[in-house]
């Protein structure tokens, strides 16, 4: 029968996957949400579960702006009126007002000319970097950015890729001086935030080096920074790594499926790079963008972010994470301290990072565990999300179970 021998081999390689503990199994399905109520946070029930209700500790909303009511229904209200999908493409004829007032406003709020959305942030990320790198561009990368910058890398051909020690500085200097002798452009590229650890890139010191090595590229050192699970999520403001460090990147990519709890990516910079980008970007020319309904919502979620409830949102963020992180230690687990809400948990054993996560999810509790190869060996964790409509009671009856482990 057709694709019966290659039915045998894609079967064997998915079960060799869940040999070694690396496959990513069978997906939670969430059937109904339980919407925040006072005194708690949301619950969800699951396919499977009956009606236990569960606290997610593994989502990306840091703000919790996708359970809220004036976001919800600023989607549903823009697609009543424009419809449920964009039709086509953007320009043949899938632009409509709220996809050029969202990118107006994106610009905006992070201080730059322009703005230009995407169907997601690894789209993006993608989208951005391969019309950016060529034969000339010498391309350098953090060791642990994400899967989207390291597949936007393989893509290209550069005249060479250069992959840095974790936030090393000394190594990226390195880099650009060896770089200088045949390179015409440097492309760095970081995370803001690094999703597995919570930690960020010191973005100040990347552009004071990649400014001292300017002169050196005819066609400059560019710093592009995905800040996917920054923005929203740490800085004063919500304006992310940037923020927090101080240090403005030339191309800033970002997301409206985290803490602006909606869907779809972004690129903000100069004029002429997101121009250049409209003309080159392979997912945006030839992909439907999000939906106006998403656009709609993304605006109403970026008006609460960009005010003084949404600064009321960041402040209780922080103050959680810090309630999170002291009853981690005081029960004496080992975490990665820092301002943003992700707080890993570092078990350093697979086998035991599993019973852990099978412990929480049996008491009502959803959660990831990250091991080898999503880490390193000897780095499994289990990635809690802290969000800002959970309660203090919420973490503590995480901490609780967490205690019950023993």
């Amino acid at each position: 029968m057709p694709l019966d021998r290659l039915n045998e081999r894609l079967s064997s390689h998915v079960a060799a996957l869940e040999e070694k503990g690396t496959a990513k199994g069978q997906e939670t399905v969430v059937e109904s949400v339980v919407w925040p109520a006072a005194g708690r946070g949301p619950r969800f029930r699951l396919r499977g579960g009956g009606e236990r209700e569960y606290i997610r500790m593994n989502s990306n909303s840091y703000l919790g702006l996708g359970l809220r009511r004036d976001v919800v229904e600023a989607e549903e209200r823009a697609t009543g009126e424009f419809g449920a999908g964009p039709g086509a493409v953007r320009f043949i004829s899938g632009t409509y007002a709220p996809h050029v007032e969202l990118e107006r406003r994106l610009a905006a709020f992070h201080s730059r000319e322009a703005g230009m959305i995407f169907s997601s942030a690894y789209a993006t990320v993608v989208s951005v970097l391969t019309p950016l790198i060529d034969d000339g561009t010498i391309v350098i990368s953090d060791e642990l950015n994400h899967n989207c910058i390291i597949n936007a890398m393989r893509l290209t051909r550069p005249k060479e890729k250069v992959v840095y020690p974790h936030v090393d500085m000394a190594a990226l200097d390195a880099a650009l001086e060896r770089g200088a002798e045949g390179a015409r452009r440097a492309v760095v590229v970081t995370d803001g935030i690094f999703s597995m650890r919570g930690d960020h890139a010191p973005v100040d010191r990347i552009v004071e080096i990649a400014r001292r090595h300017d002169h050196r590229y005819p066609e400059n050192v560019v710093v592009v920074v995905d800040d996917s699970h920054g923005v929203g999520a740490i800085g004063r403001t919500g304006r992310g790594t940037e923020e927090y460090t101080g240090g403005t990147s030339d191309v800033l990519i970002a997301t409206l499926g985290k803490a602006l709890g909606v869907n779809g990516g972004y690129v903000v910079s100069s004029g002429s790079v997101v121009r250049y980008l409209r003309e080159t970007s392979p997912m945006y020319i030839y992909s439907n963008p999000i939906t106006v309904g998403e656009a709609a919502a993304a605006l109403r979620a970026l008006e609460i972010v960009d005010s003084a409830e949404g600064r009321q949102l960041l402040d209780r963020l922080r103050t959680l994470t810090a309630y999170f992180e002291k009853g981690l230690v005081e029960l004496g687990f080992e975490i990665i301290p820092g301002a943003h809400p992700v707080v890993p948990l570092m078990v350093r054993d697979t086998a035991k990072t599993r019973a852990m996560v099978a412990h929480l999810r049996s008491n009502g509790v959803l959660a990831t565990g990250l091991a080898f190869p999503v880490v390193p060996r000897g780095d499994e964790e289990i990635r809690f999300q802290v969000n800002a409509d959970h309660t203090e009671a919420d973490l503590a009856e995480v901490l609780g179970v967490l205690e019950s482990f023993g």
